[in-house]
């Protein structure tokens, strides 16, 4: 199984004070040289941390896959970029983070996923785990999907970590059994990433996935590969990013 490593949050961070520091290319860099697979990055439509210079930099001298998350709005720029493979995501200014798959129904997706499939970009859709999107996602020509675990993520949280009592608390389970709602979850993933591999889909995943619930996912042979952005970053606050690659590395084995 292969990580990507998504290094948004880099730029996130660098962006609160408007300076180049943390540096993104040194991010990129350390994150190769510690084993990872796969660089993901997202250019979001308001630039709120990667911004244009920055995926050129990262497209450019990148000497491994480079995996560039982006909304149909932005179909012209990356056709002009060119990175090895395109993940389209829904996204809307007021979201912290995405939070759902693609609306398959988009009137822009056929000619989006076209013009990229044209230009050799293999084309990834960010998607929720059911059969009716993974049949779209076929039918639409997309190369990959990967599957939105989100909703599995927020289940661990709340069946297995201190999130319930504090501030941050998942408010849509609160009145739940959020040990059932974890296995419920988990059971659609591993459902559908089969599904999806019989259809001949590359299955990969992502969204909310950390040192603590990734084994879970890990263990779906369906799924080639992980997208793993922000617990990756938060952990190498204390242990360094090298080490904290190496760490989701060694789990995800």
């Amino acid at each position: 199984m292969k990580l990507g490593v998504n290094i948004d949050h880099v730029a996130v961070l660098r962006e609160a004070r408007r300076v180049n520091d943390p540096n993104i290319l040194n991010a990129m860099f350390t994150a190769i040289n510690a084993g990872a697979d796969q660089i993901t990055i997202h250019l979001r439509e308001d630039r709120r941390h990667i911004d244009d210079t920055d995926t050129i930099n990262i497209i450019n001298l990148c000497t491994i896959p480079v995996n560039l998350e982006c909304a149909t709005a932005i179909t012209d720029i990356v056709l002009e970029l060119s990175p090895h493979r395109a993940t389209i995501v829904p996204e809307r200014r007021e979201e912290l983070t995405t939070e759902g798959g693609l609306n398959l129904a988009s009137p822009e997706l056929p000619s989006t996923i076209a013009a990229m499939n044209e230009a050799g970009i293999d084309v990834s859709l960010f998607i929720d785990p059911n059969s009716d999107d993974i049949i779209a996602a076929k039918e639409l020509g997309a190369n990959t999907i990967e599957l939105h675990t989100g909703s599995f993520a927020n289940a661990y949280l709340m069946a297995y970590s201190n999130i319930p009592k504090t501030k941050f608390s998942i408010k849509s389970l609160e009145h739940t059994n959020a040990k059932e709602a974890l296995e419920f979850e988990l059971d659609r993933l591993k459902k559908a990433a089969k599904f999806a591999k019989n259809l001949g889909l590359n299955v990969a995943a992502g969204h909310g996935l950390n040192y603590q619930n990734v084994g879970l996912i890990a263990n779906i042979p369906e799924i080639f590969e992980l997208n793993i952005g922000q617990s990756i970053i938060a952990r190498s606050v204390f242990t360094g990013l090298s080490q904290a690659i190496k760490d989701m590395k060694e789990l995800i084995k």
